[in-house]
């Protein structure tokens, strides 16, 4: 099976081209090709003639996109349906990755993949009309939603918690937003999996459980060994522009019913800290 990861320089795409193993993967990324131009990325499709594309590239600064909404709406959906049309006319599948703030946050039990989008921010709302493009294009693709995304060699919570940690005594965490960490690693490797299944329709692929970023905060230090104290505080306290979701769950059912299951959110500290030398087995 032949497979193209466009965004393979970002945090997720690093570590795709680690796990897939034993495939024929090509990985790309800016300059050599960039979503937002229809006619290279024509011509890179049609050169690599993948069974698979792996969209993991995207304008992920949530509060930048509340600045500059037009390059968010231009990356995010119609970057993304340009890859979707080019795998159309080249006969690929598309994974498409996508992101648990295209709900509203006002469930309060996990979000199911048929569950309604009501973004409240630019960049949730950039990849909800994404999905709604790229199905129309696409009908058999795959999107797959995520969230609280971590990993080693790239800016994510866990790696700000500890820098923060090495330096202060006290930190104030938000405990009042509720969602599902997720280990870029765990994430590659379901990915991997849906893409050998031909997996088809909406996926939410987080590792299992969910916290506040508290929560996770209070596990990432006591895993790691810090002595910082961490206290829960509100949102109110941490004004952003963009808003976040109070409770953005996702279920993980649709990714159990194709026997796939990643590990508890805990255990996926425990293997991130060991991936930065910070743990052992």
């Amino acid at each position: 099976m032949r497979v193209t990861i466009i965004g393979a320089a970002g945090l997720l795409g690093k570590y795709l081209l680690r796990e897939w193993t034993t495939d024929e993967v090509c990985g790309l990324d800016l300059p050599e090709v960039d979503i937002r131009d229809a006619q290279v990325l024509d011509r890179v499709i049609g050169e690599t003639l993948p069974h698979w594309i792996v969209l993991t590239a995207a304008y992920t600064d949530v509060d930048g996109c509340e600045s500059h909404p037009e390059l968010a709406l231009e990356t995010n959906c119609r970057g993304a349906v340009n890859v979707a049309e080019a795998a159309s006319r080249h006969g690929a599948k598309l994974m498409f990755i996508s992101t648990d703030y295209v709900f509203d946050g006002r469930k309060t039990m996990p979000y199911e993949t048929d569950d309604q989008r009501n973004p409240r921010s630019v960049y949730g709302q950039s990849k909800a009309e994404a999905e709604v493009g790229i199905t129309k294009v696409l009908p058999n693709s795959c999107i797959l939603r995520t969230s609280w995304l971590f990993g080693v060699g790239g800016k994510c919570f866990p790696d700000t918690i500890l820098k923060l940690a090495a330096t202060r005594p006290e930190l104030e965490v938000v405990n009042d937003q509720r969602g599902c960490p997720t280990y870029a690693r765990d994430l590659a490797r379901a990915i991997v999996q849906l893409c050998r299944a031909n997996a088809e329709g909406i996926v939410h692929g987080t590792n299992r459980g969910d916290c506040t970023w508290f929560e996770f905060a209070s596990q990432i230090i006591r895993q790691g060994g810090a002595t910082t104290i961490i206290r829960p505080t509100t949102s109110d306290k941490f004004v952003r522009p963009a808003e976040r979701p109070k409770y953005s769950v996702l279920s993980s059912k649709s990714l159990e019913q194709r026997n796939i299951y990643m590990p508890p959110w805990q255990e996926a500290i425990k293997d991130y800290l060991v991936e930065r030398g910070l743990a052992t087995q």
